[in-house]
């Protein structure tokens, strides 16, 4: 599976497990999930607990952080079976690198865009944004294409990410990061 996958699945999971925008369904894992954490609480469930999260993704939506959570892992799934581990447990340094891989990229993406150039403001003068704009715009006969990588990241840059450009920064930096962890967990074997 991969990030966008992930992202894409997650809300039909989430309503099949019990979570809907209606509440949580009788009968249900959710509605099982959120009688436990009550019993747990003293008679309510805890805001920010993974119950609580759940239902809030399946009531209102993905956030960008649960979007950006169900990205890396799809993320992290698609690079183990990438790299043959499918069904393997991963190791610590691997799900550490997974959640600081999607973490810091989804974190560090808006300072990368204003960074090259693709401000609230418009792209910047004399930066990598305005050489990029440049280039697609003289490939276009003059103009930049709606859907291309300079309108995408412009886009970005003027009014922040969109809960696919999330889930693909989150993809990445959780592959990034669930490959350099992998990479520490073999080398542990050998030390």
């Amino acid at each position: 599976m991969t990030g966008a996958g992930a992202v894409a699945l997650a809300p039909l999971a989430l309503t099949a497990a019990g979570s809907t925008s209606a509440g949580i369904a009788a009968s249900s894992l959710a509605a099982s999930m959120m009688s436990s954490a009550a019993v747990a609480n003293g008679g309510g469930v805890a805001a920010g607990s993974l119950v609580a999260v759940l239902q809030s993704a399946g009531a209102a939506g993905m956030s960008t952080v649960v979007t950006a959570g169900a990205a890396s892992v799809g993320g992290a799934t698609g690079a183990a079976s990438v790299g043959g581990a499918t069904g393997a447990i991963l190791g610590l340094f691997t799900i550490i690198g997974v959640t600081v891989g999607a973490a810091g990229a989804v974190a560090l993406a808006p300072l990368a865009l204003t960074a090259a150039g693709f401000t609230s403001a418009g792209i910047a003068a004399s930066s990598l944004a305005a050489s990029m704009m440049s280039s697609a715009a003289v490939a276009n006969g003059g103009g930049v294409a709606a859907g291309t990588l300079v309108a995408i990241l412009q886009s970005a840059g003027a009014a922040g990410m969109s809960t696919v450009v999330t889930a693909v920064a989150a993809s990445v930096g959780g592959a990034t990061g669930a490959i350099l962890g992998g990479a520490a967990d073999l080398l542990k074997t050998f030390f």
